[in-house]
């Protein structure tokens, strides 16, 4: 750690940052649940800074429209009322694929993810012709990572075709697992010179329309100032953050931290050319 920074405090409850935010960001998965559980902890913060008059909008970057999101934490136990919208990359994806109304289009990623073309009346083609590419994830994202998919990014490439990444997250934490998201299908079609846009965090646009739904639930501009960003990865969640100009709490999950977190940990995720939050847990909790 350079000798100019200061450590970043690692806190037990939220209670001593709500005070100083009229609106929290908040990420999904990872902070109020994993995939297969929901953290109790988490949902009881965001429920006690929405009592007292807090808002807190839920930005992820999961591929599906919010109704499909909302379902989900539903099910895994997130209650209603720990949050007051819900914005996700499927959202923001769908906003691009009206941009690009008429273009017959390739869906690379699960059939669980096929919401986020309800209603917006796409021609879908065949993945050695399309323009357009909407990559959402891997077909099988238990076993597979982009190395198997290869030769279908080559033809990609060879037919100069646009992806839409409607994931930017590289892997996510599922129970006790680590798999493979959208983000790292893109960086790998990147890499070997295709064209992406990236629907979500660290985006702008997607802290945009979080933004737009604070303006409409509290009837104001609130200030950067007073805006608080909770998530737990470094890539997106820190770094779209610092892109907005917010203050970051970093919650530790298993795609960065595989034992105990301390100041050593926090030090060697957070170099000097990092954005660095205000503050670290191992669990939002109120």
């Amino acid at each position: 750690m350079s000798s100019t920074q200061a450590p970043i405090p690692i806190i037990k409850s939220i209670a001593d940052l709500a005070g100083s935010a009229d609106a929290w960001i908040c990420d999904i998965w990872g902070v109020l649940h994993n995939g297969a559980d929901a953290f109790a902890p988490a949902a009881a913060a965001c429920r006690k800074f929405r009592s007292g008059g807090g808002v807190v909008v839920l930005l992820t970057n999961a591929p599906r429209p919010h109704g499909s999101v909302i379902e989900q934490m539903r099910g895994l136990g997130v209650p209603d009322d720990a949050y007051d919208a819900v914005v996700t990359s499927g959202d923001l994806t769908r906003r691009l694929i009206t941009k690009h109304a008429g273009v017959p289009l390739f869906h690379l990623g699960p059939s669980r993810d096929l919401s986020i073309f309800d209603g917006l009346g796409v021609t879908f083609a065949g993945a050695a012709e399309a323009p357009f590419v909407v990559c959402s994830g891997f077909y099988d994202d238990d076993v597979e990572s982009p190395a198997d998919y290869v030769e279908m990014l080559a033809g990609f490439k060879l037919n100069e075709a646009l992806m839409v990444c409607a994931n930017p997250d590289l892997v996510v934490e599922r129970g006790d697992r680590i798999v493979y998201c959208a983000g790292a299908m893109a960086e790998a079609y990147e890499k070997i010179g295709g064209r992406v846009i990236y629907a979500g965090k660290p985006h702008l646009p997607a802290y945009d329309m979080a933004f737009d739904h604070i303006k409409r639930l509290t009837g104001r501009d609130v200030p950067t100032s007073r805006v608080l960003a909770i998530g737990d990865s470094l890539r997106t969640d820190m770094k779209g953050a610092a892109n907005a100009g917010l203050r970051a709490v970093f919650v530790s999950s298993a795609i960065h931290v595989k034992g105990v977190l301390d100041q050593a940990t926090l030090d060697k995720l957070f170099l000097a050319d990092q954005p660095r939050p205000v503050a670290a847990m191992t669990g939002l909790a109120p």
